[in-house]
């Protein structure tokens, strides 16, 4: 790296998480020359920032890893079904160390804003260290769960004990024992950190203001025969997972559910053949109704099978009454795995402070006010979710032709074309970006293809003179409005369903579908055919 506040490379790659490490990888191996700005002082992104305790991925590891090096697949041993935080981090650090990408990697540094010469058809990036970075392309490489929604609590900085999010979770050990700890929140992290939480702490109370949809991951031990017949056939397995609507093969330990062919019809079984479903499959016979996709009536009558399993599971039926989801469908949020999380609430140093009979007012010096009274805490715990897909790009200054603001471009919601780049900014990339898969396939899967798909644009310019690419208005039109359409009969744009999916949990932000719902296999053949097609929608100069 040079000392000067001014530096050329042919990329800058916006974040050191697993897109941003692929992505060097990928552009040293095709000899262009890049650096990654990482805001972190570590790589791994997401598996950097979120340690809080039971932070677990929810795609199995012998899956949710890197598939471009035989090498890597081969050496690495992982030890459960579904990876936990510190393992994916040491992996990622592994990943770092053995193809040498620190060298290309600025740690502790923050992007600022990025501004698009038209006469040089280069950007330069500027960052909080002073830098002024040019290179012909930028890639934003930044996540799509990377920036923490602080929530807007009367008094949250009031509080006199220590207030941690699930996502910066402190590096050094946080002690609990013997402590009043209330977490706010039932997401995902929520979720995954409650049984945790009641192990650590005196007593734990949890703030839900909507009830969760999530099923046991039946995680444990990585079966070493299972893990040695996936490295003997990890070249059928990606490309598997590449063939696949979610980017997993089911074949490393993973639950797949049925394939739509094969989903049973909710409104046309009985009574009796609804609950023999819970009694061969458990909680998962809750959710192989192929009707309650796209059927309000289908749905509910899948929702009261999960109400029924909660019902078995939770003790105290009041607890359980409040505990099940009512109101908003099933499958329009994404769905949670844990580990005995309704379980926990049998405890008697648990208590469920259900916030639909009185929300919260305020945070004060000594705990949280609520309309149902005050609750004395030691530490409060906020697992209070992301600016999902979005947030990262919208906080930086991206100035693009004729010094557009990506933030006002993507006001009334985001668009772009194919979630890879947006009309009016040339040469800058997303990775996992809306109107791609992302959040709802196999991430890793899903940044391989991205990455592959840029890089592979760059040295189709380079090979052809190109120096500028953009999408046209049209396409991007086309595109928006296909993302729309497909998504238009799921339950994830019901009017009922307030997810992060949407942009719901943030105040202000523009209702907008942000996933592409077509599946990981229609969305690539999508992107294979506009190459074939000669870049269709996309101007070179």
């Amino acid at each position: 790296m040079t000392d000067s506040p001014t530096a050329e490379f042919d990329a800058v790659v916006v974040g050191a998480g697993m897109a941003g490490l692929y992505s060097l990888w990928r552009l040293r191996r095709l000899g262009f020359t890049a650096v990654a700005i990482e805001q972190g002082d570590g790589v791994g992104g997401t598996w950097f920032w979120n340690r809080y305790p039971g932070c677990r991925c929810d795609v199995p590891s012998l899956e949710y890893s890197f598939g471009f090096s035989p090498e890597l697949e081969q050496e690495w041993e992982w030890t459960e079904v579904f990876p936990s935080q510190p393992e994916i981090e040491r992996y990622l650090n592994h990943v770092a160390d053995r193809f040498d990408l620190r060298r290309d990697i600025r740690l502790s540094t923050k992007v600022t804003g990025a501004t698009y010469g038209e006469d040089a058809r280069t950007w330069t990036v500027s960052t909080d260290a002073g830098d002024a970075i040019t290179a012909r392309f930028v890639i934003m490489a930044t996540g799509a769960l990377s920036v923490p929604q602080v929530p807007a609590i009367d008094g949250i900085d009031d509080f006199a004990g220590p207030l941690i999010y699930t996502s910066t979770w402190p590096h050094d050990p946080v002690d609990l024992a013997g402590k009043r700890v209330g977490l706010v929140g039932t997401g995902s992290s929520g979720v995954q950190a409650t049984p945790e939480l009641a192990d650590m702490a005196g007593h734990l109370w949890v703030f839900q203001r909507t009830p969760t949809f999530t099923w046991p991951s039946h995680n444990g031990p990585l079966d070493p025969a299972v893990q040695a017949e996936a490295k003997a056939h990890y070249r059928a397995l990606r490309a598997g997972q590449r063939t696949s609507p979610g980017g997993v093969t089911g074949s490393t330990g993973a639950i797949i559910l049925q394939s739509a062919e094969e989903q049973r019809s909710i409104l046309e079984a009985s009574e009796e053949e609804r609950l023999a479903a819970l009694e061969e499959l458990g909680w998962d016979g809750t959710r192989v109704w192929g009707d309650a996709l796209v059927d309000p009536d289908a749905n509910e009558a899948a929702v009261e099978l999960y109400r029924e399993m909660v019902r078995r599971t939770v003790d105290d039926p009041e607890l359980a009454e409040s505990l099940s989801p009512r109101g908003f469908p099933m499958h329009c949020k994404r769905p949670v795995i844990d580990s005995h999380y309704f379980e926990t609430f049998n405890r008697d140093d648990v208590t469920l402070v259900d916030l639909r009979q009185g929300g919260i007012d305020r945070i004060d010096a000594t705990g949280i006010q609520t309309a149902q009274g005050h609750y004395d805490l030691d530490v409060i715990v906020l697992a209070t979710g992301f600016d999902a897909m979005t947030g990262a790009a919208t906080r930086i200054d991206l100035r693009g032709r004729g010094g557009r603001l990506l933030r006002d471009e993507w006001a009334g919601g985001p668009r772009s074309y194919l979630g890879l780049q947006s009309a009016g900014f040339p040469n800058l990339f997303t990775v996992t970006g809306p109107g791609s898969p992302s959040v709802l396939a196999n991430v890793v899967v899903c940044i391989e293809q991205h990455v592959e798909w840029i890089t592979d644009c760059m040295a189709h310019m380079r090979e052809r003179g190109f120096t500028e690419v953009e999408p046209t208005v049209e396409a991007q039109d086309g595109w928006v409005d296909h993302v729309n359409e497909i998504a238009a009969p799921t339950m994830m744009v019901a009017p009922t369903c307030n997810s992060w999916y949407v942009g719901a949990n943030i105040p202000g932000k523009p209702r907008a579908l942000m996933p592409y719902v077509g599946g990981l296999d229609r969305y690539t053949a999508a992107c294979d055919e506009v190459v074939a097609d000669g870049y269709r929608g996309f101007v070179f100069t």
